[in-house]
């Protein structure tokens, strides 16, 4: 992820996309599938955004010439078909990135850490309620 992708040298200069562009757009795109409760860097993420370090925040890219390699880590929903949301997030990934960039997007990985029970989504609700300032 340390190089930007360039598309093209025009003659008015050149167009180049940072990787972290297509982790945001990864990212979005995930959390727009139902079943999805979160996209997770998990615990080893969580302790290097600690040290201030910037985490992909559960995606990663690697680009390779105009071609992407996706990795997603999540959490699905307790009570969805597994596999399905996977593949759902696997498309939905992959048409944003090429229709938003126009790279082509050779894979999109993705693995589940865990599963939500629908009481911890309601604790977290309760817990970030909590913490507001009014």
């Amino acid at each position: 992820m340390d190089t930007n992708v360039e598309f093209a040298q025009a003659e008015i200069g050149k167009i180049e996309i940072a990787p972290e562009v297509l982790e945001v757009i990864a990212h979005m795109a995930s959390a727009e599938v139902s079943g999805v409760a979160e996209v997770s860097s998990g615990i080893v993420g969580d302790f290097v955004e600690r040290l201030g370090r910037k985490s992909g925040r559960g995606v990663r890219v690697e680009v390779k010439e105009r071609e992407a390699v996706i990795d997603l880590y999540m959490i699905v929903e307790y009570g969805h078909q597994i596999p399905d949301v996977a593949h759902r997030v696997q498309e939905n990934v992959r048409t944003s990135i090429e229709q938003m960039t126009g790279l082509t997007v050779a894979q999109v990985n993705v693995h589940i850490v865990d599963v939500q029970l629908k009481q911890e989504k309601k604790a977290a609700v309760v817990v970030e309620e909590a913490h507001r300032v009014r």
